[in-house]
């Protein structure tokens, strides 16, 4: 990437330059760095000197040919950033590739552009990936679009031709909802009207490129919109938990009451940090920040942080218009992974309105759902779960997404407007009246009182690994030494607590929430709380954790091989899942992610399970019991036990 000239202007416009395959961008984006003044010292003779060395014709192209297979291609295959200025402001020119196998270079360089080139060989004319180019640009969102009719001295610099082109190209941006700024011919192998309008085209009175670009304003930040803070990271320092992420739309204020979508947790911002900066009170959309909160809520990557006032959209199904570009067309059955700010979930197709041809814009008649390459759908998505988003009307960066395919970015979209409930800011409202309630009985007290401090002895493995059976032999032998203790086993809370609950990736998260939420209660009261819960997932389990005060948690994970579970399968689930009687069954069809850093951990295919309960009695025994500061002795109770 080219360095920005020393003392360039402070303004900045990212444009972005697609086209045909050997329609002429490279060569445009040589001339138009060299008519700039934009290349480095030396660096036009060294390339001219290269190209008198290798005994062919120097070309304007090879300032772009930054990689190899550029050159042995003779096609750009990457996307690349490259600064030039005028004297009104700075640009970044991000040169999207125009062959159809890089068209996904093409989306991810023009979602950050505020503005655009089209070129069309004026030989050549207009082609379907310059329909397909000037679609994609409505998609994005970019409106502020000056044509290039490039090569003009192989048509002669005829107006004629000039003209037959811009009308042609012209009526077919209308269709799609884009009125460029202007067409302006031009020959950048000479380069006739870039920087200076060409003596061999008298007839053309418009702007040069430059001045085209000039005319074009930097898109302002949309910092009057509703606040949208998308998470893309938790970061630890101290103890200070830090919410990282770019602010997307809206102002954000210290103070600010946040919620987090989709699972409307809420807090207070409590500071606003910056890297390598000092912190404020303010930041606003652009600005990569990071937040702390007041309350201690369990956020993670993917959630949006909204003002309660004015929430994003929170569903699982919404309206959209995409492009598809994947090897294989997307089908109606198949699962596929969509991309949204810092969300992913997966997504299937519910409907499908109508396909277009990207080219042409006819509606395909066609009697299965599914969408072919290089074409456009109006279709209806549903993701698993709920995801936070506006439409693309409303907010541009919450209301476009991809579609992954595998490993594949196959394709790009916006949601459209429809008649979407949106949650009232009355219904995501905690009252600010209710407050936690601390008694006169304090955690140390009690735990002097029972001899034995509050913990959750949390169990997690695959079902048959053992964990009813050593939960069941530890709660007797706790009780036969004097605590106070209560088992919370995975079959008995979705008899009643949980059983409005199936077993889906979403409601497994909300099962281990409340259980969770219930072993903070019984810890607070002094018991030792234990569980029994598959719990496969790791995050979840990490929830549970940080609900907790610190080193209340203590996770045991229950060890047995697959297929020991298998050979016991007290219960018969392994044979049916097997058998797909049972789907979403975890350690056959769905995933167990074991624990990174468990307190405990049991190998029950080798131990015994009286082994397995003294290991976890042993390390209960070995936390002490002390007073906190201010509380009474424990002479002063009535009786004061301890094992």
């Amino acid at each position: 990437m080219h360095n920005p000239p020393n003392q360039a202007p402070s303004e900045q416009l990212k444009i972005v330059i697609v086209g045909h395959v050997d329609h002429g961008k490279s060569t445009f984006v040589g001339r138009l760095l060299h008519d700039t003044g934009s290349l480095p010292e030396g660096k036009l003779e060294q390339l001219e000197a290269a190209a008198q060395r290798r005994g062919v014709p120097f070309e304007w192209a090879n300032l772009m040919d930054a990689l190899q297979a550029e050159r042995d291609q003779n096609i750009t295959i990457d996307t690349a950033q490259i600064w030039f200025q005028t004297r009104r402001r700075q640009y970044v020119i991000i040169d999207a590739p125009g062959h159809k196998e890089f068209l996904k270079n093409m989306i991810t360089g023009a979602a950050h552009a505020q503005a655009a080139l089209l070129l069309i060989d004026a030989a050549e004319g207009v082609q379907e990936q310059s329909r397909r180019h000037g679609y994609l640009l409505h998609l994005l969102g970019i409106r502020q679009i000056a044509v290039l009719i490039n090569k003009m001295d192989l048509a002669d610099y005829a107006q004629e031709r000039y003209r037959e082109i811009a009308h042609a190209f012209g009526s077919f941006l209308q269709t799609v909802g884009v009125t460029p700024a202007c067409f302006i011919p031009i020959a950048a192998k000479h380069g006739d009207n870039i920087a200076a309008r060409s003596a061999a085209m008298s007839w053309w009175q418009g702007p040069t490129v430059l001045e085209a670009l000039d005319q074009f304003e930097p898109a302002q930040p949309p910092t009057g919109q509703p606040l949208r803070f998308p998470i893309q990271d938790i970061y630890r320092f101290d103890h200070r938990r830090v919410l990282a992420g770019r602010i997307e739309a809206g102002t954000l204020h210290v103070g600010d009451r946040l919620v987090f979508s989709p699972t409307n947790k809420v807090s207070t911002v409590k500071t606003i940090e910056r890297w390598n900066a000092p912190a404020s009170t303010q930041a606003e959309a652009g600005e990569s920040i990071g937040v702390t909160l007041t309350e201690q809520v369990f956020v993670e990557r993917g959630a949006v942080g909204a003002l309660e006032t004015d929430p994003p959209y929170e569903l699982s199904r919404f309206k959209a218009r995409l492009f598809w570009m994947g090897r294989a067309p997307m089908a109606a059955d198949k699962a596929y992974k969509l991309k949204l700010a810092t969300q992913e979930v997966e997504c299937q197709i519910e409907a499908i309105e109508r396909v277009l041809d990207s080219s042409t814009l006819e509606t395909l008649a066609r009697t299965e759902p599914w969408v072919g390459r290089n074409e456009v759908a109006e279709l209806t998505l549903r993701t698993k779960r709920p995801i936070a988003f506006d439409t693309h009307a409303e907010i541009i960066p919450m209301g476009r997404f991809v579609i992954v395919d595998g490993l594949e970015v196959s394709g790009g979209g916006i949601i459209t407007a429809d008649n979407y409930p949106r949650r009232s800011a009355d219904s995501l409202q905690k009252s600010h009246n209710i407050y936690w309630s601390h008694g006169k009985v304090t955690m140390s007290q009690r735990a002097l009182r029972n001899g034995h401090l509050g913990r959750v002895v949390w169990l997690t493995g695959l079902s048959a690994s053992g964990k009813s059976t050593i939960s069941a032999e530890l709660e007797r032998e706790l009780f036969n030494l004097g605590r106070q203790v209560y088992t919370l086993d995975g079959d008995n809370v979705r008899h009643g607590l949980c059983s409005d609950l199936g077993f889906s990736a979403r409601d497994r998260k909300e099962n281990i929430r409340r259980v969770g939420e219930t072993a903070k209660l019984l810890a607070d009261a002094g018991l030792v709380c234990i569980t029994a819960f598959i719990s496969p997932y790791r995050e979840d389990r990490d929830m549970v954790r940080q609900l907790l005060p610190s080193g209340t948690f203590i996770e045991v994970y229950v060890n047995a091989p697959v297929n020991v579970c298998e050979q016991r399968d007290p219960k018969g689930l392994y044979a049916k899942a097997r058998t797909n009687q049972i789907k979403e069954f975890t350690g056959i069809s769905a995933p167990y992610e074991i624990p990174l850093q468990p307190e405990i951990e049991l190998r029950t295919d080798q131990l015994t399970v009286a082994e397995s309960v003294a290991r976890i009695v042993e390390y209960l025994n070995a936390e002490k019991v002390q007073p906190a500061e201010g509380d009474p002795h424990p002479s002063d109770y009535w009786t004061a036990s301890g094992i």
